[in-house]
């Protein structure tokens, strides 16, 4: 508590919750420098110090794989009035053993997804498929993907956080600098741009602004 309040004291309108790089594999696949334990988010210990965010009012930024995600399910309902972020739609994986199964990998991924979306206090970002930790390998290659070749092949993973948490709790990021081993700023927002061509002024506002704005409790000037 004495760094929360440190921190919120040097910069109180500008620090909005912690964010936690949580991702372990048994398989040792790793994709961040930080090495986090198995099974972090059940800890007692952790939870005793997560229980402080709603003191302050800080949300918590998760950073996982997707086989964790129910972990961070039974966390976000044992926590409801803390509101948690879902970074990069939950890191589903495609390289080391998961490489060539990419379906399987998806239907789990949908399945905790759905569920997760279960709690209300959780939002999620869409974006960081460009990690090569994902598998899509464009980073490999000698031309970088189009907006419309992203928009494809992103659209079943985004529209299904849509669908399953609607526009009210998604918004896009970039995960720049990290992506940009694999295309560039403004291929990436023009491919976003592509995935949600159909959906109304409203929701589009939702996705690209409103959710952060409420989400961080951001305001202008």
């Amino acid at each position: 508590m004495p760094v929360l309040e440190a921190q919120l004291e040097a910069s109180p309108t500008r620090l909005r919750g912690i964010r936690h790089m949580l991702c372990w594999d048994a398989s040792g696949l790793q994709c961040v420098r930080t090495l986090p334990p198995p099974g972090l988010l059940l800890d007692a210990t952790f939870r005793e110090g997560f229980a402080c965010l709603q003191r302050y009012g800080l949300s918590f930024e998760a950073w996982l794989y997707y086989a964790q995600l129910p972990d961070l399910i039974d966390l976000a309902r044992a926590f409801p009035e803390i509101t948690i972020v879902l970074n990069h739609i939950g890191g589903p994986l495609g390289t080391g053993p998961y490489a060539g199964y990419r379906a399987a990998v998806f239907k789990s991924w949908q399945h905790y997804i759905a569920s997760l979306a279960t709690c209300p206090n959780v939002v999620v970002k869409l974006g960081g498929l460009g990690m090569p930790a994902c598998g899509f390998g464009w980073h490999e290659r000698p031309v970088p993907p189009g907006s419309a070749e992203l928009a494809e092949a992103m659209k079943p993973y985004y529209l299904w956080c849509i669908e399953q948490f609607g526009v009210e709790r998604c918004m896009f990021e970039s995960n720049f600098p990290v992506d940009k081993i694999s295309y560039s700023y403004g291929v990436l927002w023009n491919a976003f741009k592509l995935l949600v061509a159909d959906l109304s002024p409203g929701e589009k506002t939702a996705l690209f602004h409103d959710t952060a704005v409420r989400t961080y409790r951001l305001t202008a000037g």
